[in-house]
């Protein structure tokens, strides 16, 4: 009896190990392969940041309609979050949702902001400073790359407008999927890197 008793709970044990875990949030759009982000990264061209002089945040115009009355922060709400609902007014009410910098959980919209991955003022000092304003409204609002994320408020604060070369994400184990992302979109809009943001994204993708 003792004997059954012991299996019954290494059984009962070993279903519970089994169980699995939350699923994080799906990744955003476009994240390409490890091989691709490489050859990307050797395409871009390596040149010192340029001046901040004349940014301004207005000039990316953003959150923009993307549906009735749905903007684009509460559309990339409902693309990462899990059991998400939404009021009349596109709100989300309820929901969960995984902040993959840090592996935080949060069941209110507002402890969320989206972050622009690459940062409007880093684009503007990489290229966008010569983009015309439409050009920058849709980086500003891209759904179709990977520039746009649901994350940990405080976190995205503080990451504010840095690089890779100054800021990464606290998980670790995001470092690869990062890189990718970060390097897709520089790839995409064409913008240039400096050789501290290359070696940066190197490091980050040998982690992959």
């Amino acid at each position: 009896m003792k004997m059954l008793l012991a299996i019954g709970l290494l059984v009962a044990s070993s279903v519970v190990h089994a169980l699995p875990a939350p699923a994080p949030a799906p990744s955003p759009p476009g994240v390409p392969t490890t091989a691709t982000a490489k050859s990307n990264l050797a395409a871009l061209t390596v040149a010192a940041q340029g001046s901040q002089d004349g940014y301004s945040r207005d000039l990316f115009p953003h959150w923009i309609t993307q549906s009735g009355t749905c903007n684009t922060r509460e559309v990339v709400l409902k693309r990462d979050g899990t059991n998400v609902v939404t009021n009349s007014a596109c709100a989300s009410t309820s929901g969960s949702w995984y902040s993959p910098y840090d592996g935080a959980t949060w069941t209110a919209a507002s402890d969320l902001d989206i972050d622009h991955l690459v940062p409007l003022s880093n684009a503007w000092k990489s290229g966008a400073a010569s983009w015309t304003t439409a050009h920058r409204q849709a980086f500003a609002n891209d759904l179709t790359n990977p520039q746009l994320l649901a994350v940990t408020d405080n976190v995205n604060e503080a990451k504010g407008d840095s690089g890779p070369e100054d800021w990464k994400p606290p998980l670790t184990s995001y470092y690869c999927t990062y890189a990718k992302m970060w390097v897709k979109v520089k790839y995409v809009y064409d913008l240039t890197i400096t050789s501290a943001e290359k070696s940066a994204l190197t490091s980050m993708l040998n982690t992959c």
